[in-house]
């Protein structure tokens, strides 16, 4: 039940922010004359349809990947009136790029939110309105429970929030660490609270910490938020502007590490080529696919509850903001700047060189998403 719970939520969060993207292409394109034949949810086979009163099909499809938009006469060298190609350099940027705008803004609107509510400080210097903050830190959870600990055996799961322990309060991790270093060897008393209830366990703490794992064997956590009232939509849309700076920079590195591990694997060195298999599995460790992201959904709103439900969903929705613009063929930036290209140097966007420079970048794409998905269900295993 709770591993169904999980896809649910992480497919709706999914389903949602791409549905809003492509609806984004929808509106921009029937506001620059452009015929929107079809919107659907979800992809083919259809399970539903009916035809809107503005002309529009709209469909409800059995595979719940996502959503899509037809528009009349997507190649570029359409046309006739009402086709996307007939429509000017500026219309099609603006119908492109809006699903971008639409994700960018729901991020942005989605941490407004939580600037009112409690957000969460991911950032060194994330900004912040010095005049309109309050500082908030949550009670220590444990992130992490090793299998077979001290804790494990004492009942103790991920997510308890921990209120004293060995009749000390703890109001940070690093009291925590200290506590069970203070009480090694012993069984102690250790009050926690599960889904709002306080509860209390016999723990007996291991005598040594020989392999790293520590005395309780957990990961504890604290999750500190900055509260705003009236500058909350000037924090939201920073922190999003930080968020997007982050995200180029991490594909960045991505490239980078890339780059370097398979240059590397050229080498005669094997310690050149130890370190690029080093910097290969930090590229792979770094993406996610829909697996991975339903795996990390799942424990959020299990174990950290609405808040950092919402702060991942932002999350995702800036980065199929991000993806979204780089030039990555089958991709709307992709389309643009083959657009951009073909019309810098004067030459003719046919419908059959468009059909083959998209099917090439579709390949490469679902080549990657097949890559990953690969990843994200070893992972889940390890």
């Amino acid at each position: 039940m709770e591993l169904l719970f999980g896809i649910v939520v992480g497919l709706a969060i999914l389903v949602f922010l791409v549905v809003i993207h492509e609806l984004g292409h929808a509106i921009a394109a029937k506001r620059n004359g452009v015929v929107v034949e079809e919107f659907g949810i979800g992809f083919p086979p259809k399970a539903w349809g009916k035809k809107l009163k503005n002309g529009v099909l709209f469909t409800v499809n059995w595979l719940p990947l996502g959503g899509f938009v037809k528009l009349q006469g997507e190649h570029d060298s359409a046309r006739k009136k009402g086709d996307y190609g007939a429509a000017t350099f500026w219309q099609k940027t603006k119908i492109l790029l809006a699903g971008v705008a639409i994700n960018w803004i729901a991020a942005a609107i989605l941490l407004t939110i939580l600037a009112v509510t409690g957000l969460p400080k991911v950032f060194p210097n994330q900004f912040s309105v010095a005049g309109d903050t309050t500082n908030v830190r949550e009670p220590v959870r444990l992130a992490y429970i090793e299998k077979d600990s001290a804790a494990d055996k004492a009942g103790l799961k991920e997510g308890d929030k921990i209120v004293r322990f060995a009749g000390r309060s703890i109001d940070q991790p690093l009291a925590l660490s200290q506590a069970t270093a203070d009480s090694k060897g012993k069984s102690v008393e250790i009050i926690y609270n599960r889904d709002g209830n306080e509860q209390s366990a016999t723990v007996s703490l291991r005598d040594n910490d020989n392999d790293g794992k520590g005395y309780l064997g957990v990961t504890p956590a604290q999750m500190e938020l900055t509260r705003s009232t009236w500058s909350a939509p000037i924090v939201g849309v920073a922190v999003t502007g930080q968020f997007t700076i982050e995200t180029f920079k991490g594909l960045g590195a991505l490239v980078g590490n890339l780059v370097t591990g398979l240059t590397s694997q050229l080498s005669g060195d094997k310690a050149v080529r130890e370190q690029g298999s080093k910097e290969l599995g930090a590229a792979g460790d770094s993406v996610a696919g829909p697996i991975g992201i339903i795996g990390v959904i799942f424990p959020a709103a299990q174990q950290s509850g609405p808040t950092q439900l919402v702060l991942l969903t932002a999350i995702i929705s800036l980065t199929l903001a991000v993806m979204n613009v780089l030039p990555i063929p089958a991709l709307d930036g992709g389309r643009w700047f083959t657009m951009a290209a073909f019309r810098l140097f004067k030459k003719k966007l046919t419908k059959e060189r468009e059909e083959n420079i998209q099917a090439v970048g579709f390949l490469a794409l679902m080549a990657l998403v097949v890559v990953v998905t690969f990843a994200d269900v070893s992972k889940l295993f390890r």
